[in-house]
């Protein structure tokens, strides 16, 4: 039987190539395994109109609501999902149907919207974001931004198969 000398040497190569394989991402998924489904937020369906059109932009933009949409579990991104997005801003009030539009995730499951400028309601500027499709469980975002003078506002979905 051959004994296998562990020296210095083999020790920090084995070290080096525990660093390169974790730094090129193959413990990504490892991390990813438990990624937690989002929970709707309170007053996120507030003023939500079913079926809302797939627009290019809502009024005359100027301010952009961005995010992203992955998979409960693993968080692989999801393409082609349907995002709603509502708020009260510049040119009407979060109930009005020209303040809605929805867009749909990229390949990389990036959603991004321009709108107009979106200002205070009942004190606190903010956005209105739904997940309604058939594919997951419905997710109702109400982000909160940090200054009305902000112009752009990020929400992040990880949906929760059906």
């Amino acid at each position: 039987m051959q004994r296998k000398l562990i020296t210095r040497r083999t020790m920090i190569a084995a070290a080096g190539s525990a660093i390169a394989a974790g730094g090129a991402g193959l413990a990504v998924p490892a991390r990813a395994a438990g990624l937690k489904p989002t929970r709707s937020m309170r007053g996120g369906s507030n003023n939500y109109r079913p079926g809302a059109p797939i627009v290019e932009r809502i009024g005359n933009g100027g301010f952009w609501m961005t995010g992203t949409v992955r998979r409960a579990g693993d968080g692989m991104p999801l393409a082609g999902q349907r995002i709603q997005i509502w708020a009260h801003t510049t040119e009407g009030h979060e109930r009005d149907p020209q303040s809605h539009g929805a867009t749909l995730t990229d390949a990389e499951g990036n959603f991004r919207l321009e709108m107009p400028q979106i200002v205070p309601a009942f004190g606190q500027p903010h956005g209105h974001l739904a997940y309604d499709s058939e594919d997951f469980q419905t997710v109702f975002l109400r982000p909160v931004m940090a200054s009305a003078a902000d112009k752009t506002l990020e929400a992040h979905f990880v949906l929760e198969p059906v």
